[in-house]
């Protein structure tokens, strides 16, 4: 059953470069970042917090739902695809607007029990002019079985070009939540992430590894006019990945045991001939 929904909300955010900065230096890059400088794809994460004081969240550490996402009575939140339309660069230090409206609600019922999906659409513009349309995909879950088995995982393909190996700990988890003002316990609670919501160990953020393929994609095709990923498994702080680009413009999470994590997919701007 879909949903459609008329609400909006705006914010706007000053897009601090110190931010952006750090977030460079979390991904192990030099903090390069400056006012006027094109912030790299996907940076915009970093910005527009939804700061709710501890009253308003839920046990999981998100805001909690029924104000401005309908409350569908599913505790469990996940973000589980994105798609990106890339207009003109966001530039670092220049006064951003956000403009947010939910798409679409749809509820399903999954082998795990219902589901509820919300893809909310986010427009970002500067200076008057559109720069970039984020679709980001939630789905809500009912509370997990612990002991229940799970479905196989993909397996990931194995005929990339590029392959790079990214490993994870809890630093990195703390710090990339901390710039996204992310408070899900699952990326830093451990005992919560095993003992509620049954996983084996931190789980590493979905958003996170889409941020590494994007930066991937642009390293070995340019700049991107869209990218769009899908998570498929979880990937756990103690596992390394590998990161996985094929010149048809695909990429892809692999698991150490060869589970695929995170499928995407990018198109590179269209240069003159």
């Amino acid at each position: 059953m879909t949903e459609a929904s008329h609400q909006t909300r705006t914010m706007t955010d000053p897009i601090d470069p110190a931010r952006a900065a750090a977030l460079q230096a979390a991904l192990g890059e030099a903090p390069t970042i400056t006012a006027g400088d094109p912030l790299p794809p996907f940076f915009q994460q970093v910005y527009f917090w939804e700061a709710v004081p501890p009253p308003h969240l839920g046990r999981d550490g998100h805001p909690k739902t029924g104000g401005f996402i309908p409350d569908m009575g599913l505790p469990r939140r996940m973000w589980a695809a994105g798609r990106l339309d890339f207009h003109s660069p966001l530039r670092a230090g220049t006064r951003t607007e956000r403009l947010t409206s939910i798409d679409h609600v749809t509820r399903k019922e999954g082998r795990s029990g219902p589901l509820a999906f919300v893809r909310l659409r986010h427009d970002f513009r500067q200076r008057g002019g559109l720069a970039l349309t984020e679709y980001q995909e939630l789905v809500y879950r009912s509370e997990a079985a612990i002991h229940a088995a799970l479905p196989a995982p993909p397996v990931a393909a194995t005929d990339e070009e590029v392959c790079r190996t990214r490993s994870f700990d809890r630093t990195l988890l703390f710090r990339y939540s901390a710039l996204t003002f992310n408070g899900h316990r699952i990326h830093y609670d451990e005992a919560y992430a095993r003992g509620v919501e049954g996983y084996d160990g931190l789980v590493d953020h979905g958003p996170l590894l889409a941020q590494l393929l994007m930066l991937l994609a642009c390293d070995v095709m340019g700049d991107l006019a869209r990218f769009s990923y899908r998570a498929t498994a979880p990937l756990m702080h103690h596992e390394t990945a590998e990161l996985c680009w094929k010149s048809d413009g695909t990429l892809w999470v692999r698991g150490p045991d060869g589970r695929q994590c995170m499928e995407a997919s990018a198109t590179p701007v269209s240069r003159p001939a």
